[in-house]
């Protein structure tokens, strides 16, 4: 099967993926894999596949904001993708949670415009279990901190006449927020495969923490790196699962 927006063929996708918004990102996770190569760059989305560890695995970057990135979502599903990893940056909602930290979402806040076009309001965008597990075993060696819980996922990035809902899901107990995990959780539940996310803390989005936003720190650098091993580390445990 073609799959035209992504511009790739099923039969060269495996059944595992890390997938990210950035498509320079996306090539430096392909370095870290063995027997690399680039299948399309197509707009925002880019393609390679690889292996790590023995395992083949897809790396896909999917642009800024959940309409797009539901489409990489779902065209990667229909190639054959039954695991999906996101890894991303996050803007924090605590203190203790700084530029640099790592948070593994367990689920996610609904504030987007996509996903109320594809399920009810009151429809959960959680993580599958495993994926949690597998992300949380593989970070606990990581440095610094590394915090497990609910996210929020928004379409805005700027503000406008209207506020962005941060204070409510700070009170809520929500750890951080960013803008496409809603996405794939919901389409991962709707086309029944596995997806989860791990971000990287680039900031603080609660406007009392908040000072100049700055996504190029050495901390922030720091932490993407981490996200990415541990993701692949992830991906090699359930593999192993899987074929068990």
């Amino acid at each position: 099967m073609y799959l035209p927006i992504l511009e790739i063929h099923s039969k060269d996708m495996p059944a595992y993926a890390i997938v990210c918004g950035d498509p320079r990102r996306a090539k430096a996770i392909s370095d870290k894999l063995d027997n690399a190569r680039e299948l399309s760059y197509a707009r925002e989305y880019r393609t390679f596949v690889g292996e790590f560890q023995g395992v083949k695995l897809a790396v896909v970057s999917h642009g800024v904001g959940c309409p797009g990135a539901a489409v990489c979502f779902e065209e990667l599903i229909r190639a054959g993708v039954t695991t999906i990893i996101r890894v991303g940056t996050a803007g924090s909602y605590s203190a203790d949670i700084p530029s640099g930290s790592l948070v593994i979402s367990t689920a996610a806040a609904r504030e987007d415009g996509l996903s109320r076009q594809l399920v009810p309001s009151g429809f959960p965008a959680v993580a599958d279990s495993a994926v949690v597990e597998a992300l949380a075993q593989a970070s606990v060696d990581a440095p610094g901190v590394v915090r497990k819980g609910i996210t929020l996922c928004v379409d805005a990035f700027f503000t406008g006449v209207e506020e962005i809902p941060h204070k409510k899901y700070k009170q809520a107990g929500v750890l951080a927020t960013e803008m496409e995990i809603s996405a794939l959780y919901v389409v991962a539940t709707l086309r029944g495969i596995r997806a989860g996310a791990i971000v990287a803390i680039d900031g603080f989005a609660d406007s009392d923490l908040a000072g100049e936003y700055d996504p190029h720190t050495n901390a922030v650098g720091e932490a993407v790196e981490r996200e990415i091993n541990i993701a692949l580390h992830a991906i090699v445990s359930l593999a192993k699962a899987d074929n068990a």
